[in-house]
């Protein structure tokens, strides 16, 4: 009896099926464990309409550029990708994935399947997030991070040929404009924040440039009184959907030591000295187990929400309620550069990961620099015209 001829992978038939559709069968190889021919299927109306998709498939398996047909949709791989390939990132930055998949992902695109998402799906989805649903042009960039990687691990798991988001046309985000007190709004402020219950965090916050995490992180095993120096090496919050706050890595997870003025050490120890009494007070009641340098007079963290709104609630008592938190930092940071701190000392002192991010967020801060720079050297060169055109000793006899 002869046997049944094998099928190279790569090879296929057409037919027309009963109910008038044309069918496109091809072999993708054979099962090792049963021997069985492995054939995938595609239809189309005419002969024609299926010989091509036949044979652009056919081509992409003699090529090694064939992806396996799988019915997992664009929901189920983004819940996976993130269970199962996000488990070493930060608690925050996991809640923010996973806040842009279910709020604004999966509505529309989560019932596509993965290898039949395109760009311009893609694409009226970012549209419809901007025109219809008034988002951010930043937070749809955010939800575009979150899709292009989890689109990107598909393509290196082999459930995808090409990354379709890489396509897309993202909104243009407007920068940011930095807004920082000047030395008039800054005396207001301190004369604001006087004999108030968060004046010390508050003023540490405005000459150090700290994030608030950062600030409500610290503990005393980083404050060096005989130094001078700060070390900060954590931040206190919590990430959205949790109930706990707790301590997390840096933003960029980079510890950095700070020698703050000599004024930011002296509101420091009187912190300590005012917890000494707290806790003298409080007896039996206080608790401030994670060395907390900013505590309540109990000694427990302080939570973020809570200074912030005591913060906004005193720069609406001295005039400036449009003035954020972070403003703080960035008052500081044009206080430093103005000062005349350089660049790379400043970008240390506020922790960003290069000296030209922190140059470009701060280049309008830098042109009372460049002026100044410019005068110095006009100084320079009328000094030595004039000594070029002053008149030679007299030789000595």
């Amino acid at each position: 009896m002869p046997t049944k001829k094998r099928r190279d992978a790569g090879s296929g038939t057409i037919r027309q099926r009963a109910d008038g559709r044309w069918e496109g069968r091809y072999t993708v190889g054979y099962d090792p464990k049963t021997g069985k021919q492995l054939t995938h299927s595609i239809y189309g109306k005419t002969k024609r309409e299926v010989r091509d998709k036949l044979n652009k498939t056919l081509t992409e398996i003699q090529e090694g550029a064939y992806i396996e047909p799988t019915n997992m949709t664009v929901g189920q791989w983004l819940d996976t990708w993130l269970k199962e390939y996000k488990v070493n990132v930060r608690p925050e930055t996991k809640a923010s994935y996973e806040m842009h998949i279910r709020v604004h992902l999966k509505p529309d695109l989560g019932k596509i399947r993965l290898n039949k998402l395109t760009t311009h799906q893609i694409q009226l989805l970012y549209n419809k997030l901007i025109n219809e649903r008034g988002l951010s042009p930043k937070t749809v960039k955010n939800a575009h991070g979150a899709l292009h990687a989890a689109l990107e691990q598909a393509k290196i798991n082999g459930y995808l040929r090409i990354n379709p988001s890489e396509g897309v046309v993202l909104p243009r985000i407007e920068k940011e404009e930095i807004k920082a007190m000047d030395t008039e709004d800054v005396s207001a402020f301190l004369k604001a924040i006087k004999g108030d219950p968060y004046e010390l965090p508050l003023f540490v916050d405005l000459f150090t440039g700290l994030r608030q995490g950062e600030l409500l992180g610290l503990t005393w095993d980083c404050v060096d009184f005989e130094k001078g120096t700060i070390l900060v090496n954590k931040q206190h919050n919590r990430a959205k959907g949790e109930k706990e706050f707790h301590f997390s890595p840096l933003k960029n997870s980079r510890p950095r030591s700070l020698t703050p003025a000599s004024a930011v050490m002296d509101a420091l120890r009187e912190q300590k000295r005012r917890q000494e009494e707290w806790a003298k007070a409080a007896g039996s009641a206080w608790d401030n187990h994670e060395n907390l340098v900013f505590t309540t007079e109990l000694g427990r963290y302080i939570n973020n929400k809570t200074l912030w709104m005591n913060f906004k609630r005193i720069a609406k008592e001295f005039g400036m309620p449009e003035l954020r938190f972070h403003d703080l930092r960035h008052t500081f940071s044009v206080n430093s550069l103005q000062a005349g701190d350089d660049i790379k000392t400043v970008q240390e002192n506020l922790g960003h990961a290069t000296a030209s991010f922190t140059l470009a967020t701060y280049a309008h801060a830098t042109q009372g620099m460049k002026r100044e720079s410019a005068n110095r050297m006009d100084a320079f060169i009328r000094s030595v015209r004039e000594a070029g055109q002053a008149p030679a000793p007299e030789a000595e006899h």
